[in-house]
């Protein structure tokens, strides 16, 4: 809570000046000041929904209506939580302590440290990442002896996570469900991995909310404090909760019913990790009396790339609708280009992106986006050779890196010496003669028990049970973390740090090393012992550690960005190129074939996604013949296309393919496309200046017949599927390909 000096301090401040309300639409004041009952924010692409939920954060502190421990603003991104911070601290003058703002997790996170002991838990309990619950669940799987080779523990993982995503404790899931994983001990595999993390005082992501609900539910006292509380609740990117945050929201929002939740429906791209769709389809069902308020102004985009957004989206049928518009000037018009294969296509891009760093547009305003990974690899070659500076984001992270998750699993030790996973890491690196055998002993030890490995070393100790020298090791080691641990309050985290790093012989194993890599492992631990400064303790690194780890690129840098679909969302550049869309890569043929019509919409979203990411330009691309982990096929180009409409786009592709992907072409009525139309074969004369050159006019194909391929040369028919034909070309062997691209000799 804040002290009364300062709330003092606050209600000075809370003249009624609303200048900060100075700059927004009508729309976006409505949804600002619509302050009372549950109100839903449709916010499009574009619309100016970060300013609006900081505003209305704003809004609440200076109009009185809340103090601010009284505001709960939950957002998915631990930058966006900072944004609002920030800009609430600018306008009164300094940070006020007391503050919600964060995201689910580091929320529910602040919560358990208060009420752990509720749930079974220390206050000072672990977060394990990824990595962590990978190797309990191995040792799980191992003690249960299940084929990790047939049940890897990753799937496992997975399920528990879907689980919990569900809100879904071990006694609540089904049998029937259970016992489709890990021959039929899933559920009782789950119960045990719940207990080994009670034990090692830890939780892993999905706990997090998952406990604050079970203490939510179990003790009706706590809840109602937390309801009292906040009486306002703000909620970012809502499309993206799953079924447990929607019930963590809900046992909150009961009180007051003043829940703000701001998203786009046409914006839920990722329901393979949990998000639920249905929590913002369902919004005024489940909050009876609920405003709905649409920003459809979008101050990102031009006409021509808004329109094509919009008439896309329009085609699915699970959305609560909107248009989006914009004043700007009316731009260039999406274009849409044929190319021969995956490697014409990067050379296509590749020149494109080079020319237009010739005229002076930054490498940093220019993104590749892709629906799939694999197709990272051809551009990235591409634009090696073409020396055109490039960052694939997603890849390794900072805490990621092998050196860093050794050293805070030192750290973790100090904080937590119960956190089993993170003193099994470190207790023989470097190496110290702690062979399998006696670790076997000590995790024998610590089941039989039911204790942490650190305790049970520390009784194993002082028997015979181990070897002389593995015993010596352990004391020396168990004595080393005493002695850092008792330091904690006496030297300051970032030298302590630094020092348990030199002490416990990591650093020297590093320098030591005459691996390539050595030196720039070392210095990234000089980077991690300057992050840990920042921190205030080193409980509240470690928590960041958890919660956090995003991509940080050097400042300045101009790189042309390459990133899949899924990893745009939020992010917006002047050019985008969309490559690869064609039936069965996008939309993806495995989720049309798990997933249906659902899965069709969720790839629709990703389309309109990726272009409106788009400020001033969006190229998209697809190719009659791709190399897919190896094998060749001739895609049909995606529906997607043939849905956009011909008035806000360039086809600059054989309009015939259009038509065989998704019915009648919506690009048979353009204008600069008269029909009827002879069959055409795509030429390409230069990166910005296609053509077309009609061939086969009235022409029947027939086996046997010869034929000229401009890209394989000569050939003889061997096969006639419909538009596809299979061909022994004299030179490039027996190919599959589009009548569309081949000439009667």
């Amino acid at each position: 809570m804040i002290e009364s000096h300062e709330a003092d301090h606050l209600a000075a401040s809370t003249e009624p000046n609303r200048s900060y309300l100075e700059g927004l639409n009508d729309r976006q004041r409505d949804a600002v000041l619509a302050t009372d009952g549950p109100v839903l924010v449709l916010a499009g692409a574009g619309t100016g929904k970060t300013r609006v939920l900081t505003t209305r954060f704003v809004h609440l502190l200076l109009e009185g209506k809340a103090r601010p421990w009284e505001v709960l603003a939950v957002t998915f991104t631990n930058k966006a939580a900072a944004e609002m911070r920030e800009r609430a601290a600018r306008l009164f003058g300094r940070a006020v302590e007391g503050w919600w703002i964060g995201t689910f997790h580091a929320l529910s996170a602040r919560i358990l440290r208060a009420h752990a002991e509720a749930i079974g838990l220390k206050p000072n309990f672990s977060i394990l990442d990824q990595d962590d619950q990978l190797r309990l669940l191995k040792q799980l799987l191992e003690s249960h002896e299940i084929d990790e080779k047939r049940w890897p523990p990753r799937a496992l993982q997975a399920a528990i996570s879907r689980w919990k995503d569900r809100g879904l404790t071990p006694d609540k899931v089904s049998a029937v469900e259970g016992a489709k994983i890990a021959d039929g001990q899933a559920l009782r595999l789950y119960t045990d991995y719940q207990e080994r993390l009670a034990t090692l005082n830890a939780c892993d992501f999905g706990d997090l909310l998952l406990h604050v609900i079970t203490l939510f539910q179990k003790q009706p006292d706590v809840l109602a404090r937390y309801q009292q509380q906040f009486r306002y609740i703000l909620v970012d990117e809502y499309q993206d909760t799953n079924v447990s945050q929607y019930l963590w929201l809900r046992l909150l929002a009961q009180a007051h019913r003043n829940l703000c939740c701001v998203g786009d429906d046409d914006q839920s791209i990722y329901s393979w990790r949990g998000a639920e769709i249905g929590n913002i389809l369902r919004f005024e069902a489940d909050f009876l009396g609920a405003t709905v308020i649409r920003l459809e102004r979008n101050y990102r985009s031009t006409p021509h790339i808004l329109a094509a957004a919009s008439e896309l989206i329009a085609h699915n049928q699970g959305r609560l609708g909107k248009t989006l518009w914009t004043e700007s000037a009316e731009g260039e018009p999406v274009r849409v280009v044929g190319l021969w294969d995956g490697e014409d296509e990067a050379r296509f891009i590749g020149d494109e992106i080079e020319s237009r760093q010739t005229k002076g547009e930054p490498l940093s305003g220019i993104a590749i986006l892709v629906r799939a990974g694999f197709q990272t690899r051809e551009f990235e070659e591409r634009l090696i050779t073409l020396g055109v500076p490039y960052r694939v984001v997603g890849g390794p992270r900072f805490y990621e890196r092998q050196e860093i998750r050794d050293a805070v699993a030192y750290l973790r030790v100090i904080v937590q010496p119960a956190d089993d996973l993170a003193f099994e890491r470190i207790a023989n690196v470097p190496k110290r003669g702690l062979g399998d055998t006696t670790f076997r002993t000590v995790h024998e030890f610590a089941r039989a028990e039911k204790i942490p490995l650190t305790m049970a070393v520390a009784r194993l100790v002082e028997t015979d049970e181990l070897k002389p020298q593995p015993r010596a090791t352990f004391i020396r080691l168990l004595g080393d973390m005493a002695r850092w641990r008792s330091q904690l309050a006496t030297i300051a985290h970032a030298d302590l740090a630094a020092q348990v790093l030199d002490e416990s012989g990591y650093t020297a194993m590093w320098r030591q090393a005459k691996t390539p890599e050595a030196p720039g492992r070392l210095e990234n631990l000089k980077e991690l012992i300057a992050a840990l400064a920042e921190f205030e303790n080193l409980q509240g690194f470690l928590e960041h550690v958890s919660l956090v780890m995003e991509n940080q690129e050097a400042a300045g840098t101009d790189k042309v960005s390459l990133m899949t679909l899924h990893g745009a969302k939020g992010l917006e550049f002047d050019t985008v190129f969309l490559p690869g869309w064609e039936e069965g890569l996008f939309p993806n043929q495995r989720t049309l074939e798990e997933e249906g019509p659902k899965g069709l919409e969720e790839e629709r979203r990703l389309a309109y996604v990726g272009l409106t990411r788009a400020k001033r330009r969006a190229i998209i691309s697809f190719v009659g013949s791709r190399r897919v982990y190896n094998q060749w096929q001739n895609p049909l180009p995606s529906r997607f296309i043939a849905e956009l409409p011909a008035a806000n786009v360039e086809a600059l592709v054989e309009p015939g393919l259009l038509a065989e992907a998704g019915g009648r072409s919506r690009f048979d009525d353009a204008p600069v496309l008269a029909a009827p139309r002879p069959r055409h074969a795509l030429r390409l004369v230069g990166p910005e200046s296609p053509s077309f050159a009609p061939v086969n006019s009235g022409s029947v194909f027939a086996t046997g017949q010869r034929i000229f391929h401009q890209k394989f040369g000569y050939g003889r028919i061997l096969a006639i599927d419909g538009p596809k034909l299979e061909i022994a070309f004299e030179k490039a062997g027996t190919k599959k390909v589009m009548t569309s691209f081949v000439e009667a000799t």
